[in-house]
């Protein structure tokens, strides 16, 4: 084997090397965007199911059977209504007014960047110092 042919086939081989390399950083780009997707979705679920479960807990109590001699009139049934809407329950969380730094440092704890660089992405390589340095101020 001379060294032209050492050459050539040490050029072929980086050239594979570098498609693998590519293909490598392609399929990484994927799992990134499929990981981003999947915490959206369960966050998303969990939501769905908290809803579902808020509306399951008000049907049943729309539901529960009242003695014949006791059912309200239309007029007081209706304040009734408007009543336990207006009080709020003691499992529903009280909105809290000017909490969106607290909505930003959980979202940041959930693992999503909050930086205006990389917002709303996926953070997969450990503390962004954008989104620290956002949080601290």
């Amino acid at each position: 084997m001379d060294n032209q042919d050492l050459f050539v086939q040490m050029d072929e081989l980086e050239g594979r090397v570098g498609a693998v390399h590519a293909e490598l950083g392609l399929m990484k780009q994927h799992l990134k965007r499929l990981l981003e997707e999947n915490k959206r979705l369960s966050m998303e679920n969990h939501q769905l199911r908290k809803l579902l479960r808020q509306g399951s807990a008000f049907l049943d109590t729309m539901q529960e059977p009242a003695a014949a001699d006791e059912l309200p009139d239309q007029e007081d049934a209706s304040e009734q209504l408007d009543a336990k809407q207006a009080a709020p329950s003691e499992n529903e969380p009280i909105p809290v007014i000017g909490g969106g730094h607290d909505n930003l440092a959980r979202l940041y704890h959930e693992g999503f960047h909050i930086c205006n660089v990389y917002y709303g992405h996926l953070r997969t390589e450990g503390d962004c110092l954008f989104c620290l340095s956002f949080l601290n101020k």
